[in-house]
Formats: C-alpha cells, structure tokens, sequence
C-alpha cells in the first residue's frame, strides 16, 4: 500500500498597503484588542488560581466573538491565537535568555486579522467580511487575492499586510531530492556591523559596503539627541512640544523606511548574485549572543546594539528560499 506524500509548508511573500485613519479600523482594532485583553486576563487568572495552563482550543470556546459583535468569527480566533503565538516565542526565547518575560499587558488596540475565508476580490475591490449583519472592509485593490490580511498600526496611519504564497507544495520525495541538490554548492555569509555581509564561496567573494547604511544610523543618533534636547526645555503638554514630538517621529519614521530600504535592496542584489553563480546553498554565521555580557565603551556599545544582523539575516533567508536555494 503506497503511503500519502507528506507536504512541506510552502514559501509566502507579502505586500503593504497604507490606509490612513478612518472610524471603522478604530472600531476593528479596539474590538481585537478587547478580545486580546479578555484571553490574556482569562489565561493568566486560570494559571494563577488553578495552576492551568490552557490551550488555544479552550479559549477560542470560551471567547466566541467579541463584546460588541463587530468581528469575522475567524478574526476573533487569530486574536485569541496571537496571544498564544507570543507566549510560543517567550517559551522559545527563554533557553536563550532567562530575563524574557511572557506577555502581561492588555490592549486597547490590536492587529485586525482577515483569513482567506473572510476575503473576497470583486472587481478591483478586497472585501474583507466583519460576519453576518455588519458592514465588510472594503479596500481597492489592484492585485491577486491574497490568503490573509493583517491591519495594523504602525504609528501614524493603519497598514494592510497581505500574504501570498509563492508556488506549489513540495511533496517529502522532492524536498529530500531539493536537499541534496542545494548540498553541491555553498557558499558562507559572514554578517557584520561595518559591512552587513560578506560572502565567499572559496573562489569568489561579495561584499555589501556598510557605509551608507552607518551614515543613516549616526544622523538618527544625531536626530534623536537633538529633538530630545529641544523637547526637554519645553513645558509638558504644551503647543511646542506637541509640535517637536511630531517633528521627532515624523524624522525617525522616514530614517526607519531608508534604512529598510537599504537593506532590501543590498540583500536582494547579493542573494540574485549568488543565485546567477549557481550557488544552492548559503550558510549564515550565527552572531545572536555577540552582545551578551560585552562591554567596549559606550560608542562602540551604541553601533553593536544598533546593529541589526536579526533583519539583515531574515531578508537573506526568505529571499533565498524563494529563488530555491
């Protein structure tokens, strides 16, 4: 009897949308966060006076809809389940560091997410269902349907993430087959806080110049120092200093947007480079425990602390998964 093929979970890649501020992603967003609030204050009270420990199946019974009825079913479950996917990552991230602290805090607001069964494209519009008798969120819409979408707040206006899969599943017989493929040729990634990676694969070498990169991060530093030494002559609640905190974030905001681009376009260009060499296989250094216990002077402790080997290294892996290596 022929076993079933097992499948392995596929690559996905993701497109963002701005939104602006309207009365209805409010409306959303606080009714995710009261059903956050109410799975939280349910699981730690139940730890607390029963020693239990529930699972995500319990409090998707026990928490069917939110207060005012304003939600999808299917988007009150993923609120229910993100409160157990941060307590997966601080179960994971607690062998690592001991001082990791599970999640504890309410929200007012919270991340509003739509599955695929509660999406709908109809003529260049994205129709995402809010359940029976309530008005849909209606977004225009240029692209694919998409299998979910997420709406959050980044700290000026909402943003929609939507996620697409990228190809097939592969079946176990052909990712074994993939495995040994990407074993013929490799090449190592040695990630740093001068240059973001360099890479070498015995023969030849590529190396990603770090220098503007730095320069954006010291004029954030500069920035920063600057804004915060006008707020702190001003009187708390004030015109002015309502006026410089904008101006601060609004600075921060685009400073953060330039150096994401930065890295996208430096990680794309190595990863296409190796994948038109024919490499198959790369091979991250692994620098996640560099900074512990290390003291080297408050400069140098400033540019390894801004250092953030953890985006360069996530944008290698997922953009090298997609080409298939």
């Amino acid at each position: 009897m022929r076993k079933p093929e097992t499948k392995t979970k596929p690559q996905y890649t993701v497109r963002r949308v701005q939104l602006g501020r309207t009365a209805q992603l409010d409306e959303l967003a606080h009714a995710c966060g009261q059903v956050y609030s109410r799975t939280l204050i349910f699981f730690w009270r139940t730890v607390r006076h029963k020693g239990i420990w529930l699972k995500p199946r319990h409090l998707m019974r026990l928490i069917p809809t939110d207060p005012d009825h304003l939600l999808h079913a299917h988007t009150v479950d993923a609120a229910v389940q993100a409160f157990f996917a941060g307590l997966s990552s601080w179960r994971e991230r607690r062998s690592m560091d001991p001082n990791a602290k599970p999640p504890r805090r309410s929200k007012w607001y919270f991340k509003v997410e739509y599955k695929s069964n509660a999406i709908r494209l109809h003529e260049s519009l994205l129709i995402l269902s809010n359940g029976r008798e309530n008005a849909p969120l209606v977004l225009f819409w240029e692209w694919d349907r998409p299998k979910t979408v997420v709406i959050h707040w980044t700290g000026s206006e909402y943003e929609a993430i939507a996620t697409y899969q990228i190809g097939q599943d592969l079946s176990e017989e052909e990712e074994v087959s993939l495995q040994e493929r990407r074993a013929e040729h490799t090449v190592g990634i040695d990630l740093g806080e001068v240059h973001p990676a360099v890479s070498c694969d015995g023969q030849r070498a590529h190396l990603l110049n770090g220098r503007l990169l730095r320069s954006k991060r010291q004029y954030r530093n500069k920035l920063m120092a600057k804004m915060d030494a006008k707020i702190a002559r001003c009187k708390k609640g004030g015109k002015r200093r309502r006026k410089l905190i904008r101006a601060k974030k609004k600075g921060l905001s685009k400073l953060k947007h330039q150096i994401q681009e930065i890295e996208h376009k430096q990680t794309s260009y190595l990863v296409n480079t190796l994948h038109q060499e024919g490499v198959e296989k790369l091979v991250i250094g692994d620098v996640r425990t560099i900074r512990q216990n290390l003291d080297v002077g408050s400069k140098t402790n400033q540019k390894l602390h801004q250092w953030s080997f953890g985006s360069i290294r996530h944008k290698l892996t997922y953009k090298a998964e997609r080409l298939g290596m």
